[in-house]
């Protein structure tokens, strides 16, 4: 349990706060609605009003919400600002990512049961036009305010028209087809399988976000739903009157009641988000427009393009990540990359795999598919926007470090290892006393950028005398059989035949369970940061692994990298 409140606690902490002030929301609006000022709008609607205006009030607080997790430059902020004080709370912003899904589930939900709950409204206030029948008290509420059209209650005037043309031709129906359009394309087009394959589908219809709180803004000006007003509820109760409707304004106990709409609130709820997003923009616009010049292209292997790049001013820390933008691509595109330079080094690099229409566009654009070594100035004009804080730079706090990366997503660990090798040489003390570094790749070609690195790291470290500071792990999970006989042969070679390292590629994935145990009896009660940037599977068995474990007092605690 100590592991998993230290890994978890505060994270449900926050969960269970949000839900609780969603039900609150939830029921405090429903009951709102069940008072006497809305008396004669049951009559009509029932209870479909309150189930339409309770998710309102919902949809009110976590539209507030969503816009919050994705300012990106206000969470570095706040991150840098309380990681001194507190890493637990430092750890739940990089988890931003994750609370913005939770939200934008919370709404999609709420936006169903108000959609539902309003075609149930719609219908009836439909209904009480069309019955025509003075002795009925639907349609008495609905003919008050039919000649001057000040003070009524029935948003459909009239009994010759019909819900779907009331729909398209309301503020409020207009604008919530609007924004229930937008927000199926905004969900739709965030699954997994479309943001991976079509990253710029996923991009542009997100922006669609705009519109939906344009129309959200908008979506209560025409005031639809309505009750009385306070005045005339103090001079006309309506659980006395509403038995003798046929008398009203004939005496003085009962006048004709007067109905007006509630006001819009919305704005309200939202304008403090959007304001501090639109500041967001501007920064991130302000940056953009500073001067990046591109000083050094390499083509590795597996189609890995190294850039290597300075922008005048830029300070970043290990673990760090930024946006890149080409102009001659696109003008729109953002795409996040983790920096695997260091702190200590003049200039800034990133490490892009080539996977889809951007970043093969972007390989064409520096040469990539040439022989030919391209002149600096033929070179792409590149945009850049950051750097933004991630987990890893919470590494050099802890004693003793687990690293794990998968695939490409050993780029934030290029950052945290050149540091080290810059810490050393520079003799600088590190707070850290062990690093175990496992990085699990499906190809022999992927290692071959990383390999110069490590063997740097591993003749420092044997010439200082400080072997034991860095103990890594490479694991191959694939191979051909070709390859395997070849590797059989040359596996008694004094370095490794795939790295050229002293330590020896192991193959097949790791027994974290038994890596866990063994690092545990190591180090008895210390508090050891893992660090994650790889898929979610590999995410999950990691974060279990930390709850799990708890030999000899020891407390393992996950981080893992999100974008």
């Amino acid at each position: 349990m100590g592991n998993f409140a230290a890994n978890e606690g505060l994270s449900i902490f926050v969960i269970l706060v949000w839900l609780g002030i969603n039900v609150f929301l939830f029921v405090h609006f429903y009951m709102a609605f069940l008072v006497d000022r809305y008396y004669y709008t049951r009559v009509i609607l029932g209870q479909a009003l309150s189930w339409a205006r309770a998710p309102a009030a919902c949809l009110n607080f976590n539209c507030m919400l969503i816009l919050l997790p994705v300012c990106r430059n206000l969470l570095s902020f706040l991150r840098g600002s309380i990681q001194c004080c507190s890493r637990t709370a430092a750890r739940q912003l990089d988890r931003n990512l994750t609370f913005h899904k939770l939200v934008a589930y919370m709404i999609a939900l709420h936006t169903a049961i108000h959609i539902i709950a309003h075609l149930f409204n719609f219908e009836r206030f439909m209904d009480s036009q069309l019955m025509i029948n003075s002795s009925y008290l639907p349609y008495v509420l609905s003919q008050i305010g039919n000649n001057d059209n000040r003070s009524y209650l029935n948003p459909i005037r009239s009994n010759e028209t019909n819900p779907t043309i009331v729909m398209f031709t309301t503020i409020a129906g207009l604008t919530g087809v609007v924004i229930t359009l937008a927000l199926i394309l905004i969900i739709t087009s965030s699954m997994e399988v479309i943001r991976r394959s079509y990253f710029e589908v996923f991009w542009f219809t997100h922006h669609l976000f705009i519109v939906f709180f344009i129309g959200l803004v908008l979506h209560g000006v025409g005031r639809i739903v309505r009750g009385q007003t306070v005045e005339s509820v103090n001079v006309h109760n309506p659980n006395e009157c509403h038995s003798h409707f046929e008398t009203w304004g004939q005496n003085n106990s009962c006048p004709v009641p007067v109905f007006a709409g509630n006001p819009p609130m919305t704005w309200k709820w939202v304008v403090g988000p959007m304001f501090l997003y639109v500041c967001e923009r501007l920064v991130r616009f302000y940056r953009s427009q500073q001067k990046v010049v591109i000083t050094k292209v390499v083509m590795h292997p597996s189609k890995t393009l190294e850039l290597q790049m300075k922008k005048k001013g830029f300070k970043m820390e290990v673990g760090q990540y930024v946006f890149i933008q080409c102009p001659s691509i696109s003008q729109l595109e953002w795409h996040p990359f983790t920096l695997t330079s260091a702190p200590e080094e003049d200039h800034l690099s990133v490490h892009i795999r080539i996977v889809g229409d951007w970043t093969q566009a972007l390989y064409t654009a520096c040469g990539g598919d040439k022989t030919v070594v391209l002149d600096a100035w033929t070179l792409p004009k590149m945009a850049i926007d950051g750097p933004f804080g991630t987990a890893s730079e919470d590494v050099f706090r802890y004693e003793v470090v687990m690293l794990v990366g998968a695939g490409i997503g050993v780029t934030p660990f290029a950052s945290v290892l050149k540091s080290v090798w810059y810490k050393h040489v520079q003799e600088n003390n590190v707070f850290t006393k062990k690093i175990y570094f496992y990085w699990l790749c499906p190809e022999t070609q992927a290692f071959e950028w990383f390999a110069d690195l490590l063997q740097s790291l591993e003749r420092q470290m044997t010439e200082k005398n400080m072997s034991d500071f860095l103990s890594y792990n490479i694991y191959l999970t694939r191979w051909k059989d070709a390859e395997a006989a070849h590797l059989r042969v040359q596996y008694e070679a004094e370095d490794d035949p795939i790295t050229g390292l002293k330590q020896k590629t192991r193959y097949g994935k790791p027994n974290w369970d038994n890596e866990f145990s063994a690092i545990a009896t190591q180090h008895p009660g210390s508090k050891i940061g893992v660090f994650l940037c790889g898929p979610t599977a590999l995410a999950t068995a990691l974060g279990k692994q930390c709850i799990s474990h708890k030999e000899s007092g020891t407390e393992f605690i996950f981080n893992k990298e999100n974008f």
